[in-house]
């Protein structure tokens, strides 16, 4: 998505802690994601119970690698057909996959239009491209104040790696260290952190913007 940012075209801004550009996780910060009910779909398809294929289930090197765009979807579902232990098709994969998307968290537009007005906006998402297809058209009016939403499927690196972030830097262009990112994953937040990136941790719209005002003075 390369939608223009609102208040873009004042140019870059720096805030009083020298910020020059926002970045932002998607899911479970501007989107609201939930990993059972890709398990429960996954287990009312095949007959199987709900807490099984969740104990079974990984965020593997397999679930990594599709995410960096190493392996297609049909090759990741084949795959969790052995260890999951259950026999579906890649329709039926898919269907469960796709609906760990909910609804946009409560108060992400207002972030982003707040935000907007005063510095550029981007994302960094951790998502397959099955996914990509998926969330970027649903979501496509809440993303669209952000300039360009980075995706590690196309990148070919994922978060918490500090590469991913030094990628995505560089195609930011603006120094780490005048770029403020927010994550719900503390993991992802160290990793930027350690890429040179001032780094927050937050688990809702509300919470980035406490940041944004208080800490960053964004609005200002």
């Amino acid at each position: 998505m390369n939608s223009a940012a609102a208040g873009q075209g004042n140019g870059t801004r720096r805030t009083n802690s020298g910020v020059e550009a926002l970045l932002f996780d998607v899911g479970g910060v501007l989107v609201e994601i939930d990993f059972a009910r890709a398990f429960a779909a996954w287990a009312a398809a095949s007959g199987t119970s709900e807490h099984a294929i969740a104990g079974r289930f990984r965020f593997d090197e397999a679930y990594a690698a599709h995410e960096r765009g190493e392996i297609s979807a049909v090759e990741y579902f084949d795959g969790l057909r052995r260890s999951l232990g259950i026999k579906l098709t890649d329709e039926q994969f898919l269907s469960g996959w796709n609906a760990i998307f909910l609804n946009e968290a409560d108060g992400a537009r207002s972030v982003l239009r707040t935000a907007g007005e005063t510095h550029p906006l981007y994302a960094f998402s951790n998502t397959c491209e099955a996914h990509r297809q998926y969330w970027m058209p649903r979501y496509e009016e809440l993303l669209r104040p952000i300039a360009k939403v980075f995706l590690s499927s196309q990148i070919g690196l994922r978060k918490p790696s500090p590469e991913a972030f030094a990628c995505v830097v560089r195609h930011i262009g603006v120094a780490a260290g005048r770029i403020a990112f927010f994550d719900d994953m503390p993991e992802h937040v160290a990793g930027a952190r350690s890429a040179g990136l001032i780094a927050f941790c937050v688990r809702s719209p509300a919470e980035a913007l406490a940041v944004l005002q208080n800490e960053l003075r964004v609005s200002e």
